[in-house]
């Protein structure tokens, strides 16, 4: 059974009441987090994004961790301490993967004026390369009829067409949810409570909490480096969190503060 703590039940509540809002009352787009560049993007957003949460599953997940982690940590350092916890790796996570996200729009954005100015074979293959490794074969039969005739204006037109959708999708695609928030939270347990059993699914088996974390942490790096087709996971932004948290527990220590 879960043992809330109370900091924990009132994230958790607030969570729920902005997923809520979200979802049936309001528009809170503005909440959610846009790159840097965006015409959609405000600088509360480093905030703001981590009580939004894509669909009923996102959430779900979420504060399922939140609360089966959090109560521990809230003991050990009191609601104050795991609150200003929570909002540092989120707010962390966001900037972290949000300036990442801005350099690549600006990349992409580039990359589009290239092959606008210049609608050759190598620059659209370039585009799809750098941006779409995952995909980047489907673009292989366009650059190659491009190379044998360079100016096939359905070719190019269809092309831009398609690159600059994606650019649009990128600039305006936003990130939601408490995933940076609660993976500093991961790796505080861990650090924390290195040898506590979890029980995690799918595993049969419980596992320990260090382990857990560096396999988890491991995970989110592959998934983040080579990219699945159609995975709309943040996975940087979840190692942004670990990052952060690891940092702020490293000068809390450093600073002598007493964490348990």
């Amino acid at each position: 059974m879960f043992q809330f703590t109370p900091m924990v039940r009132n994230l958790l509540i607030a969570n729920v009441v902005v997923f809520i809002a979200a979802e049936k009352l309001l528009n809170l787009n503005l909440l959610a987090l846009y790159p840097i560049g965006s015409p959609m993007f405000w600088p509360w957003q480093f905030l703001t994004y981590m009580f939004m949460h894509a669909n009923t599953g996102h959430i779900f997940s979420n504060m399922i961790g939140l609360i089966s982690l959090g109560p521990l940590l809230e003991q050990r350092w009191g609601a104050k301490r795991f609150l200003t916890f929570w909002l540092i790796c989120g707010v962390g996570a966001g900037v972290l993967y949000d300036g990442l996200r801005t350099y690549e729009v600006h990349r992409m954005g580039q990359q589009l004026g290239a092959f606008r100015n210049e609608p050759t074979d190598l620059n659209l293959m370039a585009f799809a390369e750098t941006n779409l490794p995952e995909l980047a074969d489907t673009f292989k039969p366009a650059a190659y009829e491009l190379h044998k005739n360079p100016g096939n204006a359905a070719v190019i037109q269809d092309n831009l067409e398609q690159l600059e959708a994606l650019y649009e999708r990128s600039l305006n695609g936003p990130m939601v949810g408490a995933s940076g928030a609660l993976f500093g939270i991961i790796l505080a347990f861990g650090m924390l409570f290195p040898n506590t059993a979890l029980m995690v699914f799918p595993l049969p088996i419980p596992i320990k909490a260090k382990y857990f974390v560096i396999l988890y942490g491991l995970y989110e790096f592959a998934f983040g480096v080579y990219r699945v087709p159609g995975d709309n996971v943040a996975h940087f932004a979840h190692l942004g969190g670990m990052l952060v948290g690891f940092i702020v527990l490293q000068i809390w220590q450093r600073n002598r503060t007493r964490l348990y």
